[in-house]
């Protein structure tokens, strides 16, 4: 196939965005609906109803949300080479609605099996319709980082309705009838892609077809293969739960292993492909820092809303899960337009912000929304609640560093990366998250409250105060950080903004 088919735009610049991004915005945002009104569940439904202790919960939903990023390394790797973006898909999209159906089964094994049907899911879904998404924009077209945050607009509001609509059904009605609710919604965003996918022409399709459908072992085809090793890993995964204190070494080592190939393979190009893959390289880096502290939204301050926020509205009192889970991506639906028109129009002005200076301001936003946090909880030591204006201040810097660096980074993986390995690095990319959040599970863990003062605001207030302070002033510190290093990584970044 020839690659200039895919550097073509379905329709020109000056008419908007192609019509393929609203087809894979709305597949992503149902599949987003599954995926966070699960999450927002996992920790609160192990610490409520399965009796574990905090560190054990959060060191569980750390290594399930580390695994979910990690997969798509390999799923990646199985488009780049095999699949295509489009069976991928279609393939983990299968996988995670069997998941979700899965979690709704009251029963005692189904917990462990419903989050491995997610995490292997996950792999082949969500970093090739993120690469899908770069297929339908040139290089250095100036909707590309707009086009990405009307895609990450679409991830979060069907994050925020799946946070509202489960976090309700799960803590107010039944538990097993939130997760089956984010199964349905799985299964939706399933057939929008379906019906959706032939409008992309040749955008996707495996590289090549007769090589894929052509018999390797005792009759099994390399696609056949690739959908029974991935099965074979659900067992595997259930069993990393069970012993989930090796994920320490399972973590750093393919971390480190990750870095060397990178580090490797960019030698194999000349320099300033090569020196584009570095600068790529150090903002993943960093990225892992963010959501090692960002994180800490679906994990720790979940407890956090529980326990030590008023929500009281009148004489109504709001279901902590629920706001806590629909916040963040409601502040994302509702500040994308703000930012999806303020890059193209500084760019107008020549006055955008380089990639990497976008990631200093997310830092720098985060680190002041976990100050005001923490300033809430110094001025509410009396009562232990802090008010749920408070909450929601904060969550709107903290959701403005975001919007600095997820669809900025996205975009960025597409530009910067060799074409040949854009699915992979994006992959990368996803690692780097999963590393994030099992430090979010490190980090979370540090707030752990005993379970004699967990209903008591004003003995738990003070384990959460201290470590959101810490969190505010290393954000900034690492913002800071990046602030200098930036003319050092725009150089490396050659044309590429």
């Amino acid at each position: 196939m020839d690659l200039t088919e895919l550097e073509t735009p379905a329709i020109q610049p000056s008419t908007g965005h192609p019509k393929q991004l609203y087809i894979l915005f709305f597949a992503e945002m149902w599949e987003r609906f599954s995926f966070y009104g699960m999450k927002a569940l996992l920790l609160a439904y192990m610490v409520t109803q399965l009796k574990f202790d905090e560190p054990k919960g959060y060191a569980i939903l750390g290594s399930y949300a580390a695994l979910v990023y990690t997969m798509p390394m390999f799923g990646g790797m199985m488009a780049d080479r095999f699949l295509g973006g489009r069976k991928a898909v279609m393939f983990g999209g299968i996988l995670m609605s069997v998941g979700h159906l899965v979690l709704a089964l009251p029963q005692a094994w189904s917990f462990f099996y419903g989050m491995a049907f997610i995490i292997c899911g996950n792999g082949f879904f969500k970093p090739n319709i993120s690469s899908l998404v770069g297929t339908l924009y040139s290089d250095n077209d100036p909707r590309r980082d707009s086009g990405f945050s009307l895609f990450y607009m679409g991830i979060n509001i069907g994050a925020a309705l799946g946070g509202l609509l489960c976090g309700y059904v799960g803590q107010r009605i039944d538990w097993h009838y939130g997760f089956g609710l984010a199964g349905i919604f799985m299964i939706v965003g399933l057939i929008v892609f379906s019906i959706g996918s032939k409008s992309l022409g040749e955008r996707g399709l495996p590289p090549n077809a007769a090589s894929l459908k052509k018999p390797l072992f005792i009759g099994l085809s390399t696609e056949v293969i690739i959908y029974l090793v991935t099965l074979c890993l659900v067992p595997v995964v259930v069993a990393l739960f069970n012993q989930y204190e090796i994920m320490d070494f399972i973590m750093f080592g393919l971390g480190a292993i990750a870095i060397i190939y990178i580090l490797f393979v960019a030698f194999s190009f000349e320099r300033t492909e090569r020196n584009k893959l570095f600068s790529a390289l150090i903002l993943v880096i960093f990225s892992s820092l963010f959501w090692a502290f960002y994180e800490q939204n679906s994990g720790s301050l979940n407890l956090f809303a529980m326990r030590n926020v008023n929500m009281n509205v009148g004489s109504t009192e709001l279901p902590a899960l629920s706001v806590n889970n629909f916040l963040p991506p409601a502040w994302v639906v509702l500040l994308s337009f703000f930012f999806a028109w303020l890059w193209p129009w500084l760019n107008k002005k020549r006055m955008e912000p380089s990639t990497p200076l976008k990631f200093a301001f997310s830092f720098i936003l985060m680190g002041v929304g976990f100050y005001i946090f923490y300033a809430a909880c110094k001025s509410n030591t009396e009562t232990g609640l802090i008010s749920l204006f408070s909450f929601i201040t904060g969550y709107f810097f903290i959701i403005s560093g975001e919007l600095c660096i997820s669809p900025i980074g996205l975009s960025m993986i597409t530009k910067l990366s060799p074409r040949k390995m854009v699915a992979l690095m994006m992959g990368i990319w996803f690692f780097a998250s999963a590393t994030g959040e099992f430090l979010a599970g490190k980090i979370g863990s540090l707030m752990s409250v005993p379970k004699d003062v967990v209903n008591n605001p004003v003995l738990s207030l003070p384990y959460y105060a201290n470590i959101l302070s810490k969190i505010g002033m290393y954000s900034i510190g690492i913002g800071i950080l990046l602030v200098c290093l930036v003319p050092l990584i725009r150089k490396w970044m050659s044309d590429v903004r």
